[in-house]
């Protein structure tokens, strides 16, 4: 309906089953348990659906005998896995057993403290690992930060950082940068440390997962964002309207580049210098501690500093 005017989300659907989850007309995965009552409720939804399809869409509307016989089949698959998930996370910390939580998109993608609108129906600060768990925030034992060694954005709004040129045409193709839902190309850019001292504020993060460092092999000259010139100045501070933001520029600190592949390193003293100052840079610039370096694709080419369990 949008049109041009589209933000570049997936299209997926998860921006109106967040509507109808604040509206209170979601559903709720334990009552396909309950499909009597599940079929009423689906008819008064319904009614509300196939207008909007009819009337504001001009699409067919959707037939109910016909919703009743697919998640029929949904209910028989998924009634062995549903179960009291806060309960057992409980359980398994009470036990002493180690819990990992993984956040799927960027914190900037975050519906209240993102580059709204360009943001996902969630929040996707640490700290909604909590409410989305049931887990109170004070079992929560440390926060790591996965970042790549360069930034992406897929879909629209202001990219401060962003290169259209052939460097971000290497970062694209090397770091095979397409999105992991809808593979749309993903847009590249110059790692933003404005971007980054935001994103450790907000998750309050004790330590940086630095990934796809051996996308940069290769690049003469590395760059950093370590600000913003904007109408009224130089600033550090993220913007909090995406109309600010739109208006800057970035002020870069620039680095020599490596050329020697990273791959089989396995520690940081078997970087090249120069990746290493990298590295010794980002963590000047953030005051956040790098955990660990991934230096390709493999599983095992990770170089870990830190036991995030430890």
């Amino acid at each position: 309906k949008k049109g041009k005017k589209a933000i570049g989300t997936t299209g997926r659907g998860i921006g109106p089953c967040y509507e109808d989850k604040a509206g209170r007309r979601g559903f709720r995965v334990g009552e396909l348990l309950d499909f009597p009552r599940f079929k009423d409720k689906l008819a008064e939804v319904l009614e509300e659906k196939n207008f909007l399809l009819t009337q504001f869409f001009g699409e067919e509307p959707l037939d109910f005998a016909q919703v009743i016989d697919e998640f029929s089949g949904y209910a028989r698959r998924l009634e062995g896995f549903v179960d009291d998930v806060p309960g057992i996370i409980q359980a398994a910390l009470e036990r002493g057993q180690n819990v990992l939580f993984e956040g799927a998109q960027g914190t900037h993608l975050d519906i209240d403290h993102g580059t709204y609108p360009f943001v996902t129906s969630s929040n996707t600060v640490a700290g909604n690992a909590c409410a989305g768990a049931g887990l109170g925030p004070t079992s929560i034992g440390k926060v790591l930060g996965v970042v790549k060694a360069y930034t992406t954005r897929v879909g629209g709004g202001p990219f401060t950082t962003e290169l259209t040129d052939e460097t971000g045409a290497h970062m694209q193709r090397v770091g095979t940068e397409f999105g992991s839902t809808t593979g749309r190309p993903r847009r590249c850019g110059w790692l933003d440390t404005v971007v980054l001292n935001n994103a450790a504020r907000l998750n309050g993060l004790a330590g940086f997962v630095i990934t796809k460092l051996d996308v940069l092999t290769g690049l003469p000259t590395l760059k950093i964002a370590t600000g913003y010139r904007t109408p009224d100045g130089e600033t550090t501070r993220f913007p909090d309207e995406i109309s600010e933001l739109e208006r800057t520029r970035p002020i870069y600190l620039e680095v020599p580049g490596w050329q020697d592949n990273i791959r089989e390193c396995r520690s940081l003293k078997e970087l090249p210098k120069e990746a290493r100052d990298y590295l010794d840079a980002i963590e000047e610039l953030t005051r956040v501690p790098i955990a660990m370096v991934s230096v390709g694709p493999e599983r095992d080419e990770t170089i870990v500093l830190e036991d995030p369990f430890g």
